[in-house]
């Protein structure tokens, strides 16, 4: 098969125009003039400064003798200020018609005829086409056709400001999990991890609990929100799960630095107003299937809002507006901070992060009885370290 070249820009413009007369001709303009204004009013002496020459040599290339054409009256319309391009042109000509415009008397013999001009009833458009046979520039073709662009130009859509975006890039130097790249050792460690959660949800008797999932540890630095938000990328990718995340780490939150994302109203505003619809805060990111809500405006008061009834109503209230999501909140430390056995309460399970050779077992035991007022209680131990013979999980199936 023989190859076709695709006609450039200028010669796809060319098919565009009329050159019959020897000039060329444009039949319709879609773009407003050139947005410089000339420096000084101009005379017919000069030349034209959008780019066509109606000099006297000019007319005399294209055929015409301007001895032979009669002066003509000053044009029955007067601009009260100087024309710029940027206004549009009122006389299908040019800036030439300001020049003249501006006579009290009669245009001069040498003057070069240009078309009588009537008053005009409505303002130049480029539908209306240029009336002076004028040679047109590049910017005089219209938009319409400079945006067809080639076929194999790439097409971006806009993005969608109700759509968050997270900072793969962040995630990936801060040794996360990465949407989209390739399954790692971490991936298959989290993938382990909430098969258990998935499979403990199965056995929680009340519907709505278990939904829910609390992201706990003993005492601050063990881990929690790291893996509070590996835990949702990787439920994320399930085909049958909407995950939300919740920063419920009111003290000091961290999901939405973590993510890239910025911070703005959450939970503790929609506990505060009762006429806040929590699910107005609810941000959908650019990762499939993944929300995030963030904790919201600082206050003294937050462990008595989490304990009000107002928060089983916002709850509720995030379940119901979607039946496949799965809510999984990142908590304060149960050891530092009393938000956390309260949010236990509410959950069907939580996750314990235990920091391998760190977290003792006394501050374990500790935590455990401050979040018994939920059943289902697992252990996570975070940062372990392996014996050394090669990666556990990520190098099956990967070649070298």
């Amino acid at each position: 098969m023989s190859a076709v070249r695709r006609p450039s820009l200028l010669e796809r413009a060319a098919a565009r125009y009329d050159y019959g007369a020897g000039v060329a001709r444009l039949d319709a303009v879609s773009m407003e003039p050139r947005a410089v204004a000339p420096v000084e009013a101009w005379t017919p002496d000069q030349v034209r400064g959008d780019e066509v020459d109606v000099s006297v040599a000019n007319f005399r290339h294209a055929g015409l003798d301007p001895a032979s054409r009669v002066p003509q009256a000053p044009p029955a319309v007067v601009l009260a200020d100087t024309w710029t391009p940027a206004q549009g042109r009122g006389d299908g000509v040019g800036g030439a018609t300001v020049g003249l415009s501006r006579h009290a008397g009669p245009v001069p013999a040498s003057t070069v005829p240009l078309p009588s001009i009537a008053a005009l009833a409505e303002p130049w458009t480029p539908a209306q086409g240029r009336g002076d046979a004028g040679v047109d520039t590049l910017a005089a073709i219209p938009a319409e056709f400079l945006a067809q662009g080639s076929d194999d130009e790439p097409v971006f859509a806009a993005p969608d400001p109700d759509v968050a975006l997270v900072d793969r890039g962040m995630l990936a130097e801060n040794g996360m999990i990465v949407p989209g790249a390739p399954v790692g050792a971490l991936a298959e460690e989290f993938r382990l991890v909430k098969r258990q959660l998935l499979v403990t949800r199965g056995r929680i008797g009340e519907p709505e609990k278990a939904r829910t999932v609390l992201v706990c540890s003993a005492r601050p630095g063990d881990g929690k929100t790291f893996s509070a938000i590996n835990l949702a990328l990787s439920l994320a990718a399930e085909r049958d799960l909407e995950v939300l995340l919740v920063d419920a780490d009111v003290a000091k939150p961290d999901v939405p630095r973590r993510l890239g994302l910025p911070d703005g109203p959450g939970l503790l505003d929609a506990l505060a107003d009762p006429a806040i619809d929590v699910e107005t805060l609810v941000r959908r990111t650019d990762v499939p299937q993944l929300s995030v809500l963030t904790a919201g405006t600082r206050t003294t008061t937050d462990t008595e809002l989490l304990a009000s009834a107002r928060t089983r109503q916002v709850l509720g209230r995030l379940l119901a507006a979607e039946p496949r999501r799965l809510v999984v909140f990142d908590s304060p430390p149960a050891l530092a901070a009393s938000p956390a056995g309260v949010l236990a309460m509410l959950v069907g399970q939580v996750m314990l992060v235990v920091r391998a050779d760190r977290t003792p077992e006394s501050d374990l035991r500790a935590a455990v009885q401050l979040l018994d007022g939920c059943e289902h209680i697992q252990l996570m131990l975070n940062a372990v370290s392996f014996v050394p013979g090669g990666q556990r999980y990520g190098a099956y199936g990967q070649e070298g």
